[in-house]
């Protein structure tokens, strides 16, 4: 190798160190990155087509194969530049809603507009759907200016009683026409709030949501407020690597640099959850959501936005919700979203279509993303082994000192800019290996609706654990399959009696492609497992005082972690009174109350204090959803406090922003733990189940019951007077 070839790939090098972390947030930095990024892609585009594309004779074998590698990667680069489009024109909307949200608070009740909530559900379960109609209809809002309704469309007698006894609204239609849209048409059609929010089954919005929102509809062509999807459980990925703690969900660099981005040039869209939509601007395009695609979200921003209304996007964490719980689901989610996306091309109100839109408008609005990512991943694997096995190279005219001059500074620049707009939100491997996974299963799902644009099924994603497949057999097999047929490519190549590829100047290039792809298919048969989940509930860290009881005394303690089945507490080491196993306990939490609980296990945290695991005796929220269930309490009055301190544990534990918070942020390292990760057998969050008929329906001793009966009054008396402290001013206002 000829030294001359590196001299790119150092300069490349001295630049990521010059732009680095001093630069950050500097507009005047983001320009030259940019520019000096589009430098380098560009010098290498001029090679790619001049030296290793045209010199083919397009009519042979290598021709088709050298042109279609060339077409799906410039298509790639194309995603690329809106991309860094995007990043160049970042918003951050926090200090505005700050604004809005003072002007708002010093407004009386009566001067806040209405707003209606929809929850949109069709077979979600109980555990699912009553930490989103609690956190609905605790919304901090005026109790006269808001509207909770749950939307069903799998018309569940019990699920009308739970919203009955949780305070919401009850609405269902005759049929299932168009879907998610058609249900949310008929709310429409039988509500009147001048807003509406649009919250999926799963997402809980957080108690300030509305005053953080609503104030941008002081601007008169805002049509939408859209707030990110946050989640409150590990993905897929994070989980099969077990690595929850060390990496973000896939879709944060979407919601925190994307969407941020595309607001800057008034081209955030809609994304079907956590949206609060203007009925006026609604009626003006038939006050109805459009049906023509499953994805109807970004459907509505388009057809809003040609009547002259903005989608406007807060990037705060003002709601969470489930993140697909397995590959299946995760799969069935990606599919719906990559096909909605493609339909909306072939729609008059999509970027095709009528007048309205600006040109840069219709290309942000085309499915570069999910065509580009299907096609060029799956290309990217695939070709190693096709030019090892049959001898048809992907370029001609390159050498190892070419590529290391021209591609390879193109790639560590090009990964190097994201890192620079996007710290801590993009990491390569993860990225490849994800992109990796989407694509052998939705590449025939893209071709198909490039095909058939319409007449698809709209699939819900499980939610609750009611996505039971664990494991992608296809996708394991496919990564399999690949790895063995690029490991028998360099083994066969290796050596002189059998290699395919008697003397190229690519081989060193292709072996190290091969080793980069073998260890990427890896990391995607990996996550293509899903492991068992282990907890019904998520925990969350809560580190605060609490009070345990016991038939014999009382000790202060104070809590590890919680979630709706149990705690983790710490106690004095010399505590007397602890149970055996199996015992009871009453854990007094803070505008909680006393929650009955049974001592799970006990292990030493040092020599003063034990760590103790409860699991709380509470009945499951589909036990609460019909009172004539032959599992419900046994009385009206212990209904009454068990849905009391499961609605209370619901607001204490999921209506204030929990962060999830990241170990390790160093790329590096993140890449050597997602290496470890394949041949790892560790899971995450491995926990005890207990089945017995006593731990399913337990019979709370009467001690227990009357310290409960005692603490309960009082704490019932300021529960209902927080809840009910927003609609005082109004009395107040109205009676002057």
């Amino acid at each position: 190798m000829q030294v001359e070839s590196l001299v790119p790939l150092l300069l490349v090098a001295a630049a990521i160190l010059l732009f680095g972390n001093r630069w950050r947030n500097n507009p005047v930095a983001d320009r030259l990155v940019v520019a000096g990024l589009a430098v380098v892609v560009l010098r290498y585009l001029i090679w790619r087509l001049f030296e290793t594309v045209l010199p083919v004779n397009v009519l042979t074998v290598t021709g088709v194969f050298v042109w279609g590698v060339f077409v799906v990667e410039m298509l790639a680069w194309l995603d690329t530049a809106v991309l860094y489009a995007y990043m160049l024109r970042r918003t951050n909307r926090t200090p505005e809603a700050d604004r809005h949200e003072t002007r708002l608070r010093h407004m009386t009740p009566s001067e806040l507009p209405e707003v209606d909530i929809f929850i949109a559900t069709y077979n979600e379960p109980a555990e699912v759907l009553e930490k989103t109609i609690v956190g609905a209809t605790e919304l901090d809002w005026p109790k006269a200016k808001l509207n909770v309704w749950v939307l069903d469309d799998g018309r569940r007698d019990w699920l009308q009683q739970m919203s009955r006894r949780l305070g919401a609204g009850y609405l269902t239609r005759a049929d299932n026409a168009h879907a998610k849209a058609g249900n949310i048409n008929a709310a429409v059609a039988r509500t009147s709030a001048p807003f509406f929010l649009v919250l999926d089954a799963d997402f809980i919005p957080q108690q300030n949501f509305l005053y953080r929102a609503m104030g941008f509809f002081e601007d008169p062509k805002i049509g939408i407020v859209q707030i990110p999807h946050n989640f409150f459980n590990p993905d897929p990925m994070q989980t099969s690597l077990n690595m929850s703690k060390v990496m973000p969900d896939d879709q944060r660099f979407f919601f925190e640099t994307i969407m941020p981005g595309r607001d800057g040039y008034d081209c955030a869209f809609c994304c079907g959850s956590n949206g609060i939509v203007r009925r006026s601007a609604l009626e003006e395009i038939g006050n109805k959501l459009p049906s023509g695609s499953i994805t109807e979200d970004m459907l509505l921003t388009l057809a809003l936005k040609r009547k002259g209304y903005v989608t406007r996007y807060l990037d705060e964490r003002l709601a969470f919700g489930l993140a697909p719980e397995n590959i299946n689901a995760f799969f069935i989610q990606r599919a719906r979203w990559a096909r909605g996306a493609i339909q909306i091309m072939f729609l008059r109100e999509g970027p095709f279509g009528g007048p309205g839109l600006k040109w840069y408008e219709r290309l942000f609005f085309l499915p570069f993303h999910w065509i580009t990512q299907s096609l060029g991943q799956t290309i990217a694997m695939v070709t190693p082994a096709i030019f090892m096995l049959t001898g048809v190279p992907p370029l001609v005219n390159a050498s190892f000192d070419t590529v290391m001059s021209y591609q390879f500074p193109a790639i560590v620049a090009a990964i190097a800019a994201v890192q620079h707009f996007a710290p801590g939100k993009y990491h390569p491997l993860a990225t490849m290996a994800h992109g990796v996974l989407q694509a052998f299963r939705l590449l025939p799902v893209v071709l198909a609706t490039l095909l058939k644009p319409h007449g698809h099924a709209f699939k819900v994603t499980p939610k609750g654990g009611e996505g039971t497949e664990i494991q992608d057999t296809a996708t394991v097999a496919i990564c399999l399959f690949l790895c063995g047929l690029m490991a028998i490519g360099l083994a066969m190549n290796s050596s002189y009696n059998f290699q395919i590829i008697a003397s190229s100047h690519l081989m060193p290039v292709v072996a190290f492609w091969s080793v980069v792809n073998m260890i990427v298919l890896l990391l995607v048969a990996k996550i293509a497992i899903t492991p068992p989940l282990l907890r019904s509930e998520e925990r969350f860290e809560l580190h605060e005082p609490v009070m345990l009881h016991t038939g014999e005394g009382k000790v202060k303690g104070a809590s590890h972690d919680m979630s709706l089945n149990g705690i983790q507490v710490e106690v004095p080491a010399d505590w007397s009174c602890l149970p055996k196993s199996g015992g009871w306990i009453g854990v007094e939490i803070a505008r909680v109350g006393i929650v009955p609980a049974r001592l799970r296990r006990v292990f030493n945290q040092d020599e003063h204090s034990l760590r103790a695991g409860l699991s709380f005796a509470l009945p499951a929220a589909g036990e609460l959803a019909e009172h004539s269930d032959e599992h419900s309490p046994d009385s009206p009055e212990e209904a009454h406090s068990a849905a009391q301190l499961r609605r209370r544990l619901i607001h204490k534990l999921f209506t204030t922003d929990r962060m999830r918070k990241f170990d390790d942020p160093h790329d590096w390292r993140l890449g050597i733990r997602m290496l470890k990760s394949i041949v790892s057998s560790e899971q995450a969050g491995a926990a005890i189940k207990h089945t017995s008929e006593d731990d399913a329906h337990p019979v709370v001793p009467a001690w227990l019951c009357d310290l409960q009966s005692q603490a309960e009054a009082t704490l019932d008396s300021e529960w209902q007077g927080l809840l009910h402290e927003r609609t005082e001013p109004e009395k107040d206002s109205s009676a002057a």
